[in-house]
């Protein structure tokens, strides 16, 4: 069996904690591993690590990379060179592994999704084997558990030996009085996103259903070519999975999922996955309280002092601090969509941005300046470089530095300066046991991390 990890989107309803540039997947919320880590350990408990193909766009592809690296050195990811929704994504994925090893099953799961019980995940996947070996497509429905409006749903149909159905039809995320509906009715599961199919099943129901994403297929040859050119994957339509092809196959099956299942797409999801107080509270972070009820604080940095609230949703980052109805939470993708319109960088990116030497810190910004901490984790090492808008000052603060400056090398101790003016290559590397700490001053007309010229990079952000 091969696996596809889909390691894209922008988990808008989670704002101010995911952002455009670090959504979700990527966050560790209140857990010990991001979800993408998670998911990835999920399928490498019963299938190859070589059979797991994870892809993510370009834009998110550093990110992805280094958490894969933590937990395989060996993780197989295709980069999307733009984003195009679940369709061209899985669609591009099958075709790698249908060119590379021929008609396998294939397993298609989000990378954001929260499952804890590994082993009746495991469990019901070996009963959508039986079906997708017969040539259906099995897609693992959720037993609602309330009417909510947060997910799209499968009406059940036929029953197939009390251990799965006939998929009838798919429906949107319904409004209130229609998942009161479905619940009631109790012919309705949650559409997971979770797929199981023979590869060639999948082709041949895109060649029927999205035509005009299976002729664009047929360019890709990824047996002498594993890149994803830009201007054969330009033409794709945007489309999800399930407007492309799910809801209109007449193949599928319903297996009902037995483990637990969180797609933690809004806040309320995260209440409700969290241990309570007596009060019904859920307390993240720096969190004092007095008199709340039902209630979820999540402090990331700063002191949060609660009085008396009642079903209220807190959140706080460095830059942006979210406060609703807990029943509400469904609505904090208007903030983001508006933020987004604004032009406004709180939605696509925090103060502080991790990178695969480790992180940033913006610690002040005006015109024709900016300022940041850079901390480079041992060993850790920025890519040779060059801006063409900006001049940069860089003071170390802690730890000692090898910088690299118009192939010079010098060796900076705390207290020590040095100036990269424009257009100058550069590097940056900590090649020691100890942390790096140094303040980074720009000065100039474009202050943007778009004006970034990489010529060599250790995390593979240069492509030879």
């Amino acid at each position: 069996m091969y696996g596809i990890i889909l390691a894209g989107g922008s988990g808008s309803r989670l704002w101010p904690l995911s952002r455009e540039l670090y959504p979700k997947q990527l966050l560790k919320l209140n857990t010990e591993k991001s979800l993408l880590e998670a998911t990835y350990l999920r399928l490498k408990g019963f299938m190859d690590v070589d059979n797991i193909i994870s892809i993510t766009n370009k834009k998110h592809y550093s990110h992805v990379k280094s958490q894969l690296d933590r937990i395989a050195k060996e993780a197989v990811l295709l980069s999307e060179p733009v984003s195009k929704n679940t369709a061209p994504a899985t669609s591009l994925c099958v075709k790698y592994i249908f060119d590379k090893n021929g008609d396998d099953l294939i397993l298609v799961t989000p990378s954001d999704h929260l499952i804890k019980d590994n082993k009746l995940f495991r469990e019901t996947v070996a009963i959508g084997e039986k079906y997708a070996n017969e040539g259906k497509i099995v897609t693992f429905g959720v037993k609602p558990t309330s009417p909510q409006t947060g997910y799209g749903y499968i009406k059940a149909g036929k029953d197939l030996n009390k251990e799965a159905f006939i998929a009838q039809e798919f429906k949107e995320k319904p409004d209130e009085k229609t998942a009161k509906k479905y619940f009631k009715s109790g012919k309705y599961f949650w559409n997971s996103g979770i797929f199981l199919f023979k590869a060639s099943v999948f082709m041949e129901a895109v060649s029927k259903y999205a035509p005009e994403i299976y002729s664009i297929l047929k360019e890709f040859n990824f047996k002498k070519d594993t890149d994803v050119d830009f201007m054969k994957f330009d033409k794709m339509p945007s489309i999800s999975l399930d407007y492309s092809v799910m809801e209109k196959a007449d193949n599928i099956v319903i297996v009902p999922l037995k483990s637990d299942w969180s797609d933690l797409g809004c806040w309320e999801s995260i209440y409700e996955i969290n241990d309570k107080d007596k009060n019904g509270n859920v307390f993240i972070g720096n969190v004092i309280d007095k008199d709340c009820k039902n209630s979820m604080l999540y402090s990331s940095d700063r002191l949060i002092a609660g009085i008396g609230l009642d079903n209220v949703l807190l959140v706080e980052t460095a830059d942006a601090i979210l406060v609703c109805d807990k029943n509400k939470t469904q609505d904090v993708k208007f903030v983001y969509d508006k933020l987004k319109e604004m032009n406004n960088e709180t939605h696509r990116i925090h103060t502080t941005v991790y990178r695969p030497w480790g992180y940033y810190t913006v610690l002040n910004q005006g015109e024709g300046y900016l300022t940041k901490m850079i901390c480079v984790s041992p060993r850790g090492q920025l890519s040779l470089q060059s801006h063409n808008f900006r001049s940069e000052h860089w003071v170390v603060l802690s730890g000692s530095a090898r910088v690299t400056l118009d192939n010079k090398t010098f060796i900076l101790k705390p207290g020590s300066s040095i100036d990269i003016p424009v257009k100058m290559k550069h590097s940056l590397a900590n090649p020691y046991e100890k942390e790096l700490r140094i303040i980074e001053v720009q000065k100039g007309d474009k202050l943007i991390e778009e004006d970034i010229i990489r010529y060599k990079d250790i995390y593979g952000r240069v492509k030879a």
